[in-house]
């Protein structure tokens, strides 16, 4: 399972197209949305300046765009090319593929989030305490495995060509509707009220939460665990179903 791993990582990390929309783009859209903002202008409801908002957004998109992006893809194309097929007669357990997808995608995740907070830092000027940053980093991160086990699914659930647009309107849908592209608070009374119970506008609500020094909301952190049950279960059920079809 690791030489698989090392071989995911390594396509994962040639591939300059991912690795531009999981790991650039985040920094680019931070740039673009809370470029022109003040220093002191406000997101509404939140006490956090536009900047310090929308770095944890961006962040959080990062991590989302590289483990469903990449995971959907790859696994779609793999089950179609055969390649999954193979693997099946080789010694490793059909949960060592999946773990090996996840872990690669976690791993390419970790330069979005920290990419997208280098920027916000030093473009513009967000300060945060250590303990903020480190545990901002580690929520994050964490948090993407619910994304990374929708990616899962999503990939034993379409064919090779149905994945992208499937997942480019689940990708799009969630970060918009989440608030990840602009506050949620933005949003009229019915649209907000259908966000808060997205899981990534739960997703992004863990990090603002530690740049307010407080803790997560339990409904933020319930509806993530619930949401990961949901989508490693269907990923489960889907690889199962797709292994008695081969």
């Amino acid at each position: 399972m690791n030489s698989l791993i090392k071989l995911e990582l390594t396509r994962a990390l040639r591939n300059r197209k991912f690795l531009f929309f999981s790991v650039i783009y985040p920094s680019a859209l931070f740039l673009l949305i809370a470029g022109s903002a003040g220093g002191t202008d406000k997101v509404d409801g939140t006490g956090l300046t536009v900047a310090t908002y929308m770095m944890v957004s961006m962040a959080s998109f990062g991590a989302l765009t590289a483990v469903l992006m990449g995971n959907s893809e790859r696994i779609a194309k793999e089950r179609e090319s055969g390649w999954v097929r193979q693997l099946r007669l080789t010694p490793l357990p059909g949960r060592g593929y999946v773990i090996a997808k996840t872990a690669s995608a976690a791993v390419v995740s970790l330069p979005s989030i920290i990419v997208v907070f280098i920027v916000a830092a030093t473009v513009k000027d967000v300060r945060l305490d250590a303990w903020q940053w480190l545990a901002l980093t580690g929520a994050i991160w964490a948090g993407s495995l619910v994304f990374a086990a929708l990616g899962v699914a999503i990939g034993y659930m379409a064919s090779g060509d149905a994945v992208r647009p499937i997942t480019m309107i689940t990708y799009f849908g969630l970060s918009m509707l989440g608030g990840l592209w602009m506050p949620a608070t933005t949003f009229p009374d019915w649209l907000q009220s259908i966000a808060k119970w997205l899981p990534t506008h739960a997703y992004a609500a863990l990090g603002q939460a530690i740049e307010q020094s407080r803790s997560p909301h339990a409904k933020d952190v319930t509806l993530l665990v619930v949401y990961f049950a949901l989508f490693a279960g269907g990923a489960a059920w889907l690889y199962r179903k797709d292994t008695l079809k081969a």
